[in-house]
């Protein structure tokens, strides 16, 4: 797909993983257009990727082919009616929220029809995302499939029904966070016994993916996966770890889906 072609209604941090994501990948990003109000911003991607276009014009990136919408939930209110004319018909809208759905995007931008919705997590930087997509019916099959090529570039991309987003958005999107922390403080602890930076980082990897795989692909029930560890040092406070799990996000999951 021609970098051309491509437009970003957004600078910020999922635009720039994207980006990375591309370039990784080996796409000359040459021409592709990303448009945000903050002059740090555009200086900072056009630092980073020399050959983009950055502008502060939301009207320019929406006259591409595939317009990424890469803005806060309550932005979209207030960009997307003014686009007017530069969105044309044929290109398709691919937002990066959760909480707007096709029916209040079309809405928003004017009646258009061929519109995208994609849930993004973090590791798509790294081509490893699990990004999961649910197409407009306006979207024709010849855009799906151009699509679906783009969206390999970042990772994993399954269909979903659009009902499902906000929970992968607590589930996927945002997954990562809860986890990040915990593994970092293993990174320190496992320096401060004297282990190598090399040392604990390797084994923590292979630990971390290796656990995931007993879990989610050995077909043992939980208990029986707990069960295979006999020492447990933080079992006294794991419910309590759970309840909180259970309190923010289901009332995160709420608030996405207006409840």
């Amino acid at each position: 797909m021609d970098a051309q072609d491509i437009g970003f209604i957004g600078g910020g941090r999922i635009t720039a993983i994207l980006l990375e994501a591309m370039d990784r990948r080996g796409m000359v990003l040459d021409g592709l257009c990303v448009s945000d109000p903050s002059e740090a911003v555009r200086e900072g991607l056009s630092k980073r990727f020399p050959s983009i276009v950055v502008c502060d014009d939301n009207r320019r990136p929406a006259g591409r082919a595939i317009v990424f919408a890469a803005l806060h939930p309550p932005l979209f209110k207030e960009v997307l009616p003014s686009l007017g004319a530069a969105l044309k018909e044929q290109s398709v809208l691919v937002s990066l929220a959760p909480v707007l759905s096709f029916a209040k995007l079309s809405q928003l931008a004017g009646g258009h029809q061929r519109i995208v919705r994609m849930i993004p997590n973090a590791p798509s930087l790294m081509n490893q995302g699990y990004n999961p997509v649910a197409f407009a019916p306006g979207v024709p099959g010849d855009q799906r499939a151009a699509l679906d090529e783009l969206f390999d570039v970042f990772g994993e991309h399954p269909e979903v029904d659009e009902a499902k987003l906000e929970a992968y958005a607590i589930l996927t999107a945002m997954g990562p966070t809860y986890l990040w922390f915990q593994w970092q403080k293993l990174r320190e602890l496992g320096e401060s016994f004297g282990l190598a930076p090399h040392e604990v980082d390797g084994g923590l990897e292979a630990m971390i993916i290796g656990s995931a795989k007993l879990l989610f692909q050995s077909g043992m029930s939980f208990e029986d996966v707990v069960d295979t560890v006999p020492v447990k040092p933080l079992a006294d406070v794991s419910g309590q770890i759970e309840e909180i799990y259970s309190a923010r996000l289901t009332a995160l999951f709420g608030k996405l889906k207006g409840r």
